[in-house]
């Protein structure tokens, strides 16, 4: 395999990472490339305000699930682990008993790139791994670029290629200045920016409870992985369309479509401790069926966290079971989770046109087609959602 090692502080991880990462890796044919957060730097100090080493780690996580969803890319923990001062030839060495008979490539942009002959050791790096080095400036730089790699080829036997990713045009210093002024959201992946406003890091200072829409996606975005992002966001679209058609909230019905997963990723473990927390008493259904419990943990952390209203925080709850009773706005948020764009069943397309006929019907043909899924697959249906089609088919005389 060829695998790319692409080192940094990566303090934050932005956009222009990302696409520096997915040009080399078609440039080289890489198999995998390894994103390595670097704990001590030997060129220079971490400046003030950089997070500890356990969150840059989250953060270069989210930046590579979001920028790489067919996963040949990942985060290697090995200098975060390792303690002192982070120097590539202890990185490749052990990367190399990590993946004997592979090929690495260390990826260096173009300043670490004219002194990588000053670095610790190397020959070492060089008979280790190839180089590939990032032309920031190839209509002015490639000449020297050139001359640089010839010098290492014949000091250190390298092996160079010099590649011009797409010039990213603010640098990690910048944007952490713009972010403590509160900007540079556009130069980061969402879920990263996310998490930078949920931590309060580099100087952020979000008022959780009043966010504006973008900034409350962007939070709950950091609350999942990458590849949940497109059902949350066509979640949030039909929502509001379904508002539109039904006269409700379309702003309620956006907010409770963008948490209402964000708690969807947690274990059993961890939703049973947060029931407990927020006093959410379970049947003894719930307690064995993890599906059930992130509406109502999810919910919770709405409205703790990001100061819900009422009647958001029950249309979250009750957004996977359903129940008698139902509001508009609950039954919109169910809808809409069920129909979203990206749902894929049959029957899914009579479903839609339904939701914008006649919502009631639509949320009992929704329950219906779940209790008999759950039938066929030999699995308990809860009594709310049984409760709620049979509330359904009196309301109306089906």
């Amino acid at each position: 395999m060829n695998i790319g090692v692409y080192g940094g502080t990566f303090n934050p991880p932005h956009l222009g990472h990302l696409g520096a990462a997915r040009f080399v890796m078609e440039a080289l044919a890489l198999d995998k490339l390894l994103f390595v957060p670097t704990l001590c730097p030997p060129h220079k100090p971490l400046p003030p305000g950089t997070p500890p080493p356990e969150i840059r780690r989250l953060l270069v996580e989210e930046a590579v699930d979001s920028g790489f969803p067919d996963g040949k890319a990942e985060v290697c923990t090995l200098e975060l682990e390792r303690e002192g001062t982070s120097y590539t030839a202890d990185t490749l060495r052990s990367l190399g008993e990590q993946y004997p008979g592979d090929t690495l490539w260390l990826l260096v942009g173009e300043d670490m790139f004219f002194t990588l002959q000053d670095w610790k050791r190397p020959e070492e790096i060089m008979t280790r791994a190839s180089i590939c080095a990032f032309a920031r400036r190839p209509e002015t730089q490639m000449a020297r670029l050139r001359e640089q790699a010839d010098v290492l080829t014949r000091r250190c036997g390298a092996r160079v290629e010099i590649v011009s990713p797409p010039v990213f045009p603010i640098s990690s210093t910048e944007l952490r200045a713009l972010l403590a002024e509160g900007g540079g959201r556009e130069y980061l992946p969402s879920n990263v920016y996310g998490t930078i406003l949920l931590r309060r890091l580099y100087g952020t200072h979000a008022d959780l409870k009043h966010l504006p829409l973008a900034d409350l996606r962007a939070c709950s975005y950091a609350m999942i992985r990458a590849k949940r992002i497109a059902h949350v966001r066509g979640t949030e679209e039909e929502a509001v369309r379904l508002a539109a058609r039904w006269g409700a909230d379309k702003e309620a019905a956006a907010r409770a479509a963008i948490l209402h997963d964000c708690t969807k990723y947690h274990s059993m473990e961890s939703h049973l401790r947060l029931c407990e927390k927020y006093g959410i008493v379970l049947d003894k259904l719930e307690r064995k069926a993890e599906k059930l419990l992130h509406a109502k943990t999810g919910a919770a952390i709405a409205r703790d966290w990001f100061g819900v209203s009422d009647d958001i925080y029950e249309a979250i709850y009750w957004h996977t079971t359903a129940k008698a009773n139902m509001s508009v706005l609950e039954k919109i948020i169910y809808m809409a989770d069920y129909i979203e764009p990206n749902r894929s069943f049959p029957g899914v397309e009579r479903l839609r046109a339904l939701a914008y006929e006649n919502l009631d019907e639509a949320v009992r043909t929704g329950c219906e087609l779940s209790i008999r899924e759950m039938e066929e697959r030999g699995r308990m249906v809860h009594p709310n959602t049984i409760q709620a089609r049979e509330w359904l088919t009196d309301r109306k005389g089906f």
